[in-house]
């Protein structure tokens, strides 16, 4: 149990950290959040949990593919706010854009023989 507290404890420091600095400098906050700390603290965790490396190997084979469909947010949410969409409506859509996406790559990967 102390372990998942610990766990909390850590990725939501990161969190607030990335926002509270982004309030200050957007770019210095983005540059921060397009580190994939979640992807690395997710590994790390795992290995921590598991010692198993193939798992690790896997998580980030998985990792890797969905980068590629996750960009859909970034691109459609600033499309949607320029175009005068409220914020919470753009980004629910941007979300359902990037599920979509998700599943769109699954698919394909599914059809190429790529298994996640």
């Amino acid at each position: 149990m102390l372990q998942i507290i610990i766990k909390l404890f850590i990725s939501s420091v990161i969190i607030v950290i990335v926002s509270e600095i982004a309030k200050k400098n957007t770019f210095l906050g983005g540059m921060i959040a397009s580190i994939p700390l979640i992807s690395i603290l997710s590994m790390i965790w795992l290995y921590i949990d598991t010692e198993n490396i193939e798992n690790v190997n896997s998580l980030s084979n998985s990792i890797f593919w969905m980068v590629i469909p996750s960009l859909a947010l970034f691109i459609s949410l600033p499309v949607l706010l320029k175009s005068g969409v409220n914020f919470y409506v753009g980004m629910g859509l941007s979300i359902l854009i990037t599920l979509g996406c998700y599943g769109l790559t699954i698919f394909v990967l599914a059809r190429f023989g790529i298994k996640l």
